[in-house]
């Protein structure tokens, strides 16, 4: 599979504000995504990714490094380069808040210069697939936010482009919103082969429908692998324990040095293990300072789990 966006070793610095010091944000991040393809591109807050987005899509020129989409420099042919992309950034900035969905549509079909009777035809499609039909004459203002999301991905297929990059693009929505939009991606790459890069923090969409998955720490690339294959490779023993009365912070303390606890909610918490022996040291822990127990369930290892520990482990390094 040839790659359609290319990232080469690129790298961007700040000025500070207030102290005037240099701030490295991207430290020579490289990855090539490839046509049809599904990519996650992750990291914690502070890591570089936003940074790195906004390299792909033209709103930052790196100081050193390069990015080529479809074969075309995104700054020696800049025009060339950004007629293949469209971006939904976080908020919606793409679209036009007081123009209903309907002008917001046929504006940036028109755009594109397409003609009358390709606007029209283009726009029912994508309203229909979308499900936007019966909402063709609201503001998009009035809209809720997952149906704003929606608005969103249309118009930046409505330019055509082979690349679609989304930031967040389930943030705000509630359960069934964001499953549709997912369905909707998955179709857009499967069916149109159209290149989709997701920028999230949502690891249940990583995990559900990226292909394979770039994360970034630290301004640099600590992993670029398919989400099943890092799911395997991480694969231990996890288990979620309910307690029947909480832990002094002692107690809880002794646990977190000695296992890797994924989350702590309440009497709840998840906990995994390199060998599946060390549950045995778990419950002598929580025999010796005598907390009850209501059940242990062994659980399946998923994508959070794995970008958390990944992260440790480089920050560790």
């Amino acid at each position: 599979m040839g790659s359609i966006v290319t990232v080469d070793g690129i790298k961007k610095s700040y000025k500070k504000r207030k102290s005037k010091e240099e701030f490295v944000a991207v430290k020579g991040v490289s990855f090539e995504v490839g046509k049809g393809e599904i990519v996650g591109l992750l990291g914690p807050n502070g890591a570089g990714k936003t940074t790195t987005i906004k390299t792909i899509c033209g709103l930052l020129v790196p100081d050193d490094g390069s990015v080529t989409i479809n074969g075309f420099d995104s700054v020696k042919e800049r025009n060339k380069a950004l007629g293949h992309i469209s971006a939904v950034l976080e908020g919606n900035r793409n679209l036009y808040w007081r123009l209903n969905v309907l002008e917001n549509m046929e504006y940036f079909a028109g755009n594109r210069g397409a003609s009358k009777k390709e606007i029209k035809t283009q726009v029912n499609e994508l309203l229909n697939l979308f499900q936007l039909q019966d909402k063709k004459y609201e503001l998009v203002n009035n809209l809720s936010r997952g149906m704003q999301q929606k608005l969103a991905i249309c118009v930046a297929m409505l330019a055509d482009t082979d690349v679609i990059l989304l930031d967040e693009p389930t943030l705000g929505l509630d359960v069934e919103t964001g499953y549709e939009v997912r369905e909707l991606l998955r179709k857009i790459a499967h069916d149109q082969g159209k290149t989709v890069i997701i920028s999230t923090h949502d690891m249940p969409v990583v995990q559900d429908l990226c292909q394979r998955t770039i994360i970034i720490n630290d301004g640099k690339v600590i992993a670029d692998e398919r989400v099943d294959q890092l799911l395997r490779l991480f694969e231990t023993s996890a288990y979620q324990v309910n307690l029947k009365e909480g832990l002094t912070e002692e107690q809880r303390e002794i646990l977190e040095l000695k296992f890797p606890i994924h989350r702590w909610e309440g009497l709840k918490l998840e906990v995994s293990f390199e060998q599946e022996q060390e549950i045995y040291d778990l419950m002598e822990i929580f025999k010796k300072n005598q907390t009850p127990i209501e059940t242990i369930n062994r659980t399946e290892i998923n994508f959070e789990q794995v970008f958390r520990k990944l992260v440790k482990e480089e920050v560790a390094s």
